[in-house]
C-alpha cells in the first residue's frame, strides 16, 4: 500500500491593505494623532506592539496637558482616575527648609492645575478614544519595516502580528510614534545621543510612603542627593512611583541585585527615607540607562516622527507626555496640509519643525543644570523680581508656545544665574569639572 503524501497547508501572501495614514505607537503622541486624524476623516490605521492598558513609565502631567485632554474629549474620564497635582515640592541636601511651588503663581493663572496618573490607565483612555473616533486600532502588532516609494507617494508598511501572521499596508503617511524604540529614526540612521547630558534612572512603586497633606497630597517632589535627584509621584490609587535619576557613574558601582542596589540608593536620601520608613515596594525595580537623545530631522516627504520618537530629554520636569501630545496636534496640521490642503503645507511644516525643536530645546536648558548648586540656590530661594518666578512656573506648567509673554523673565533669570554662577565661581567650575566626567562615562544597568 502506497502512503499517501502529505500536503503541508499553502499560507497565502496577505494583500497589501491601503490606508491614508499609519501610525507606529499606540502611546500618548500616537493615540492623540490618531483620534485627530480620524475625525478629519482619513482613514487611520495605528499598529501597536503590546495590548493596553500595558506598564510605562512617565506619570506626571503637567498643567498644558489639560487643554489637550479638553480637545480631545477625555478630561473628565482622565480626573476620574488621576490624582490632582497643584505644584512641586523640592528638597535639597545642601538647604534647611523645603520649597514648595505651585502653578497657580505661573503667569497664566488658568494653568494652575495638572495630574498624576497611572500610565497603564491614562494610556488605555487615549487609545481608546482613538478607537471610539474612527482609528483603527490593531494591537499586539508589530511593525517590522517601512519601505519608502520612490516617488514619494507614501510608504509600505510591513508588520506582525502576535500569531504570527503578517499584515502590510501601503500608507500615504507614516507616523512614528513609537517612543524610545525610534523605529524610523533607527532606519534612517538619525538619532544622536545627546553628548550634553548623561544619566540613567531606576524606578519602582511602593504602597503606604507619606505624602504631604491636605491639597498639596498630589504635588511632585524633587529630592536632590548627592548623585542626582528623585521623583516622588503620588498615585490616586494610593501608590508612590519613587525613581532615582543617577550620573553612569554612580550606576557603575553596584555590586548587588538592581533592587538592592535601588534601596541603598534611597537610603543616601535622609529626607526621601523618612518618608518612606513604612512603606512597601510592591513593583520590580525597573532600570534605564544612558537615555538621551534627538533625531536630525523630525520629518520627510511622507512622515513624521513624534514625541520620544523624535527625542527623549531628562524626565526632571515631566515634559515628555506633554511634548509628545503637543506634537501630534502640529503632526495633524501637516498630515491634512500634505493631503488634502497642499497650499497649506509650507505653513503647517515650518510651524511643526518650530514646535519639535522649540520644546526640547527650552526644557534642556534647565535640565542639563538641574543638579548645578546655583541652580539649586535659585530653587529653594525664589523671588519674583521682574515677574521670572511666574516666568519659570509657566515654563514648568508647559506654556512655551502660546502668545504668554514669559519670555524676557526668562532672559532675566538667566542671568540671574550666570551672574550667581560667577559670584560662586570656585564652586561653579568644580560643579562644571565633574558634570563633564559624568556626562562623558557610560554605564549600562543590568
Amino acid at each position: 500500500m502506497t502512503a499517501e503524501k502529505e500536503t503541508l497547508p499553502v499560507t497565502a501572501t496577505p494583500p497589501t491593505l491601503s490606508c491614508d495614514v499609519l501610525i507606529i505607537g499606540g502611546g500618548p503622541a500616537g493615540s492623540t494623532a490618531a483620534a485627530l486624524l480620524a475625525q478629519r476623516g482619513m482613514n487611520v490605521v495605528l499598529l501597536e506592539k503590546a495590548q493596553h492598558p500595558r506598564f510605562h513609565i512617565g506619570e506626571s502631567l503637567l498643567p498644558a496637558n489639560v487643554p489637550l485632554l479638553d480637545q480631545l474629549g477625555v478630561r473628565e474620564e482622565v480626573e476620574a482616575m488621576a490624582m490632582p497635582k497643584y505644584g512641586i515640592e523640592f528638597v535639597s541636601p545642601w538647604h534647611q527648609d523645603r520649597t514648595f511651588l505651585e502653578f497657580r503663581e505661573a503667569w497664566n493663572k488658568s494653568m494652575d492645575k495638572a495630574y498624576q496618573v497611572r500610565r497603564s490607565d491614562f494610556d488605555h483612555i487615549l487609545i481608546k478614544n482613538a478607537a471610539r473616533k474612527g482609528a483603527q486600532v490593531i494591537e499586539n502588532c508589530r511593525v517590522k519595516s517601512v519601505d519608502f516609494l520612490p516617488d514619494e507617494t507614501g510608504a509600505v508598511v510591513h508588520a506582525q502580528h502576535a500569531d504570527g501572521q503578517a499584515a502590510t499596508w501601503q500608507a500615504r503617511m507614516v507616523i512614528d510614534a513609537s517612543g524610545r524604540d525610534t523605529f524610523l529614526a533607527n532606519k534612517l540612521d538619525t538619532k544622536v545621543k545627546n553628548k550634553k547630558h548623561n544619566s540613567a534612572a531606576l524606578f519602582g512603586h511602593f504602597t503606604n510612603a507619606q505624602r504631604l497633606e491636605g491639597k498639596l497630597e498630589g504635588n511632585i517632589s524633587l529630592f536632590w542627593f548627592e548623585h542626582g535627584w528623585f521623583w516622588f509621584i503620588p498615585l490616586a490609587d494610593g501608590t508612590t512611583s519613587i525613581g532615582a535619576v543617577c550620573w553612569p557613574t554612580y550606576l557603575k558601582t553596584r555590586k548587588n541585585s538592581v533592587q538592592e542596589f535601588f534601596m541603598d540608593t534611597i537610603a543616601l536620601c535622609p529626607p526621601l527615607q523618612a518618608r518612606l520608613k513604612d512603606a512597601q515596594l510592591v513593583s520590580e525595580v525597573e532600570a534605564t540607562g544612558n537615555y538621551s537623545y534627538s533625531c536630525k530631522q523630525a520629518r520627510g516627504p511622507n512622515h513624521l516622527l513624534l514625541g520620544d520618537a523624535f527625542a527623549f530629554i531628562d524626565p526632571v520636569f515631566s515634559s515628555g507626555v506633554f511634548l509628545a501630545m503637543n506634537s501630534a496636534f502640529y503632526a495633524t496640521e501637516v498630515v491634512h496640509a500634505a493631503l488634502r490642503a497642499p497650499h497649506q503645507l509650507a505653513a503647517a511644516t515650518k510651524q511643526f519643525d518650530r514646535v519639535m525643536q522649540k520644546g526640547p530645546r527650552e526644557f534642556s536648558w534647565f535640565i542639563y543644570r538641574v543638579t548645578n548648586p546655583t541652580m539649586r540656590d535659585l530653587f529653594m530661594g525664589p523671588r519674583n523680581m521682574f515677574r521670572v518666578k511666574e516666568a519659570v512656573m509657566s515654563m514648568f506648567a508647559g506654556d512655551i508656545f502660546g502668545k504668554t509673554p514669559i519670555w524676557p523673565s526668562l532672559y532675566v533669570f538667566k542671568g540671574i544665574y550666570y551672574i550667581g554662577s560667577l559670584l560662586t565661581l570656585r564652586r561653579t567650575l568644580e560643579a562644571a569639572r565633574r558634570r563633564k566626567i559624568n556626562i562623558s562615562d557610560t554605564a549600562q544597568v543590568r
